[in-house]
């Protein structure tokens, strides 16, 4: 059986050059934000019809921290992620088993409001998707779904996203320009403002970077640790190096089990497992 490290000790810092050779500063956690769970999952299991995709996870992500998780490809790390806001649901033949909680609230119980939940779970993906209208309609439409209907509320909750997102100094005065004419890390820094505008408790990112070269990364991922300060984050990324830069606490997953969590520094440094020793090391993957 494949065990996972639940450590809950916090991090400050990671240890300069680093015993793998990965740098970085791990964000601060403190005491009073480790002590109250954004997610829990309990006994999670994923199949597509007859495949077992995931196998029986347990996991809790702190609130208002910036979870990242790795893996090498096909082992469930965005299968989870899809998890937790249920998009998952959309996939045919897909099966979901176990509790997902947000918030103490389990959304795989009968009743849940799937819509209300994606606006609670907001989600930015792999590769930058604006809708193809202006600037200002790709923040203002998900507020207008959501029965959002004053002008002046609207206007302002735009700008507020796209500051948040760090985008209204560069789009200010072209706000009814199309979307589409913006450059690839200014179109995900657009959906990530599209996100955040109905004031999600969680934002899921999928691989966020990958389409994107070292500047616009870089902006994203100073974005990223600006935003958990008021939003929990989760980060699947292939990048070991942008999860030592981002994230307080990491989830090695392989072959859809999770192996093992604990805080960044101590995974990367000074993991328990010898398959997470031989992912961050670069034996695999």
């Amino acid at each position: 059986m494949i065990l996972a490290d639940t450590s809950t000790d916090i991090s400050q810092k990671a240890h300069g050059a680093g015993t793998h050779g990965l740098t970085g500063t791990v964000p601060v956690t403190t005491s009073a934000t480790a002590a109250r769970q954004a997610v829990e999952v309990q006994n999670l299991e994923v199949f597509y019809g007859q495949h077992r995709a995931v196998h029986n996870v347990n996991l809790k992500i702190n609130h208002r921290e910036v979870t990242a998780f790795i893996g090498p490809s096909g082992c469930g790390k965005s299968t989870i992620l899809r998890c937790f806001n249920r998009m998952n649901d959309l996939v045919k033949h897909c099966r979901v088993q176990g509790s997902v909680k947000i918030h103490g609230a389990d959304i795989y119980a009968r009743g849940t409001d799937v819509m209300e939940l994606r606006k609670r779970t907001g989600m930015v993906f792999q590769k930058p998707n604006p809708f193809p209208k202006s600037i200002h309609e790709n923040v203002a439409y998900p507020l207008r779904i959501h029965g959002v209907r004053g002008k002046a509320v609207i206007a302002e909750k735009v700008e507020k996203s796209l500051r948040l997102a760090g985008l209204w100094d560069e789009v200010k005065d072209r706000l009814h320009a199309s979307a589409l004419s913006l450059s690839g890390g200014q179109q995900q820094r657009l959906c990530i403002a599209r996100a955040i505008a109905v004031d999600p408790d969680v934002l899921l990112m999928d691989e966020p970077c990958s389409a994107l070269d070292p500047i616009a990364t870089k902006t994203i991922e100073s974005l990223i640790n600006e935003l958990s300060k008021t939003i929990t984050i989760v980060v699947v990324t292939h990048n070991m190096h942008q999860a030592v830069r981002v994230a307080h606490q990491t989830a090695f997953f392989y072959m859809g089990n999770l192996v093992e969590t604990g805080p960044t520094d101590k995974i990367f440094h000074n993991p328990v497992q010898h398959q997470t020793l031989a992912y961050v090391t670069g034996q695999f993957g």
